[in-house]
């Protein structure tokens, strides 16, 4: 389930804290937490920017927007700086945080993953779009409105694109 802002207490249909059941984890298993930021970069033509997972992922070839783990320590548009520079090659100078979005799902091991995205509008960037070399992701590309409804976008870029970019 996801919200628009993270803390506070659950909307009705969200998880509240310690309801693993609900989520589809093991009672009792481990829990993580992901804090990432993730960037809406859209161009001149209203193409919103993408990266594709890549083969190795459970998640391959899901489409995903630009972004990662902020490290411990990082500083949130740091990290966004970083992802989106390793993962398009691009570098942003202008973003405003926009929204935040939580969820949590089990990964593959049965840990429940909760995940809060911290998510961006670029604004201002420079450079050539490339795919990432050897990464999480194997393809940037752009694409236009109409191309997003037939993408295996990922559930939160869709949501982040619709509720925020």
């Amino acid at each position: 389930m996801t919200a628009r802002v993270a803390g506070g207490a659950a909307a009705p249909g969200e998880h509240a804290p310690g309801d693993d059941l609900a989520a589809g984890a093991a009672p009792g298993g481990a829990r993580r937490q992901r804090v990432a930021a993730y960037g809406i970069l859209r161009d001149r033509d209203a193409r919103v920017l993408l990266v594709r997972a890549a083969p190795y992922l459970t998640v391959a070839g899901r489409w995903f927007l630009p972004g990662g783990g902020v490290e411990h320590g990082e500083a949130p548009l740091a990290a966004l700086r970083r992802e989106v520079e390793e993962e398009t090659g691009l570098n942003v100078h202008d973003a405003l945080l926009v929204g935040v979005l939580s969820d949590t799902w089990p990964v593959p091991d049965g840990t429940l993953l909760h995940t809060v995205r911290l998510l961006y509008r670029v604004d201002g960037w420079d450079g050539t779009v490339r795919s990432e070399a050897q990464g999480s992701s194997d393809l940037a590309e752009w694409f236009g409105p109409s191309d997003l409804e037939r993408l295996p976008l990922a559930r939160y870029a869709r949501e982040a694109l619709t509720t925020f970019g």
